[in-house]
């Protein structure tokens, strides 16, 4: 699989014609709609970004081609921040920087979670969600590296822990569980960490770009959740969610939006359950798959936090042991982003979300068998690990 996403960026770049693949999409493509903004916000067109039509005719007088499908820019405004500064340079270089750098911090994530797994980065960089994420330009890497990091460190470095979790408000639809968790486990500091870091982004691109920015992306909401999450547009084989399940099988919107709370605050609650009792490995992989759960609006590139999530479990297998069909759990997870899309096209099976349910339930079946989750044989914090300690 690590060969097979090597030949395909390749082939991609290889095949390319300028900044535009051989099937006439950008290269990376949902990344042409980061660059894109970055480039208008610093041409002082900031609160253009969130119109569809300018931010469409941007990209192709970028790309020097009018035939560019549009790729929507949905982020609020503190990923400008970052977008900006990606706009500096080159297209293909932002990309290939963007990618190499993010890819590389959610790889040493894996190395800090696994450390005495040699294997380990091979089975990371091999994962066929990198190549979909890849292969989009997308932001995943980055999301799973400040959500794991931020579990990570949540007892240890309780400062940096909340302000990696509360960067996550470019983001904020992983977000959703966050206070929960850290209310739980009684961690304050990294509470009081997170929510001054996301107020400080909020604030510091109103500071730059004022009210209108932020006016723009909530004029833009209705729009976005019209066309991208309720009707369908993007495929609903590509959107791994409780929501698009219903909707695929034919349901209404109303009841689409039923279960998706229902299995949001069912992930939650199960979530808190391991991070008040489990181990620090159990709370992180129940953070990460838990994510994925809580909102309608998530693609299967975004699986890459599933990934961390089974590096999470692994390292509580490696120190407690394992249990009956947990290898399977994890294998299937690993995989699932493989065949999702096509099989869940096929046969309107959701796969892909099927495999975080099964990774979260795999935490709570550990944290119930070793820590005691579910009997209240414990009622302190968990402690702090040999993955989170470093040592």
């Amino acid at each position: 699989m690590l060969a097979m996403t090597v030949g395909a960026i390749a082939i991609l770049l290889l095949t390319a014609h300028g900044t535009v693949d051989s099937l006439g999409r950008p290269i990376g493509t949902d990344f042409s709609n980061v660059w894109t903004a970055g480039w208008m916000a610093d041409h002082g067109r900031a609160a253009q970004v969130w119109d569809w039509r300018a931010h469409h005719a941007v990209q192709q007088a970028l790309h020097h081609d009018a035939a560019i499908p549009f790729y929507g820019w949905h982020y609020p405004p503190p990923f400008l921040l970052l977008a900006i500064l990606l706009a500096q340079l080159p297209y293909v270089t932002a990309l290939i920087l963007w990618q190499g750098t993010t890819l590389t911090l959610a790889f040493l994530l894996v190395r800090r979670i696994l450390p005495q797994a040699r294997d380990a980065w091979l089975v990371a960089l091999g994962a066929p969600v990198v190549l979909i994420c890849l292969g989009h330009g997308q932001n995943a890497f980055l999301t799973a590296s400040l959500l794991g990091g931020g579990m990570l460190l949540l007892d240890r470095r309780p400062w940096v822990a909340g302000i990696l979790l509360g960067t996550l408000v470019y983001k904020p639809q992983f977000a959703v569980l966050i206070p929960v968790l850290i209310a739980v486990r009684g961690n304050w500091r990294a509470f009081v960490a997170a929510a001054l870091a996301s107020i400080g982004l909020c604030l510091l691109t109103f500071a730059i770009w004022g009210w209108p920015v932020w006016q723009a992306f909530l004029d833009s909401l209705p729009l976005t959740r019209h066309i991208v999450i309720e009707s369908g547009d993007t495929g609903w084989e590509k959107i791994p969610s409780p929501f698009s399940a219903i909707r695929q099988w034919g349901g209404s919107i109303p009841a689409a939006y039923a279960i998706q709370g229902m299995v949001a605050f069912a992930a939650i609650a199960v979530a808190a359950l391991i991070a008040r009792r489990g181990s620090m490995e159990t709370c992180g992989g129940a953070a990460l798959s838990a994510a994925l759960l809580c909102t309608p609006y998530v693609l299967d590139y975004d699986f890459v936090l599933l990934g961390l999530a089974i590096a999470f479990l692994a390292a509580d297998m490696r120190k407690r042991g394992e249990l009956p069909w947990e290898r399977t759990v994890l294998a299937y997870g690993w995989a699932a982003p493989l065949f999702g899309r096509w099989m869940t096209a096929m046969t309107g099976i959701p796969v892909v979300m099927i495999a975080a349910i099964a990774v979260l339930f795999m935490a709570l079946r550990r944290a119930a068998r070793f820590d005691g989750a579910l009997s209240g044989i414990r009622s302190s914090p968990c402690r702090h690990s040999h993955a989170a300690s470093g040592r």
